[in-house]
């Protein structure tokens, strides 16, 4: 799994996302933003072609919809890769969103995921302050939680949490206290639960 970038699925040399958080089209997945606006997930599988991210955050981007996180990663058919979006309704209608995904000729199938019937994922790596005597309740948080210590300095700690995004947004809000000094999160992946299956929104013929 990996974050937007503008390598992903074979971006175009120099192409560049970061104007899209400037402008607000895309933002950080946190607790805070999800609270301010509409939340929806959706799965789009798209070939595994050059610039086919780089078309989907322009459309967003020109468009105006919000984007709160995306992910991407090949799926178990190299052809493919799967992004994982957690989109903002409240900048579109999710039908107008399906719908200009949809125009996008390497987009195959557009899945929405209700989150009461989708398992969540997202990793979160986080460093605090820690000096020694704060430390141990900071390692000791972090085992509440089943995060793990991946790197110790002097006066601070950076540990790594995988969990469903409401676990690293809950651990992160007990974990400010003690003085975040940076915070790097992949955004949200999903798939529908064992019993059920990925809810087609819009569909093409599988290639051949």
């Amino acid at each position: 799994m990996s974050s937007m970038s503008s390598t992903d699925l074979g971006g175009e040399p120099g192409s560049t996302l970061s104007s899209l958080f400037s402008e607000g089209t895309v933002r950080e997945g946190n607790g805070a933003g999800y609270q301010n606006g509409h939340p929806h997930i959706l799965t789009v599988l798209v070939e595994n072609k050059a610039g086919v991210l780089a078309r989907i955050a322009s459309l967003f981007a020109r468009r105006g919809f919000n984007i709160f996180s995306l992910a991407v990663a090949p799926t178990e058919d190299s052809r493919f890769s799967r992004v994982s979006m957690v989109v903002d309704l409240a900048s579109a209608p999710l039908e107008q969103i399906v719908k200009q995904l949809d125009k996008l000729i390497n987009v195959v199938s557009i899945s929405e995921l209700d989150p009461a019937e989708a398992v969540q994922a997202e990793l979160a790596l986080i460093s605090v302050n820690a000096s020694p005597q704060v430390r141990g309740q900071v390692i000791e948080l972090a085992g509440i939680f089943g995060a793990k210590i991946v790197d110790v300095g002097h006066e601070c700690l950076t540990v790594m949490l995988a969990g469903d995004p409401s676990q690293v947004d809950a651990f992160r809000d007990l974990i400010a206290p003690y003085g975040i000094v940076g915070v790097q999160r992949t955004g949200s992946i999903a798939l529908p639960k064992a019993n059920k299956s990925l809810p087609d929104v819009s569909s093409r013929q599988s290639i051949a």
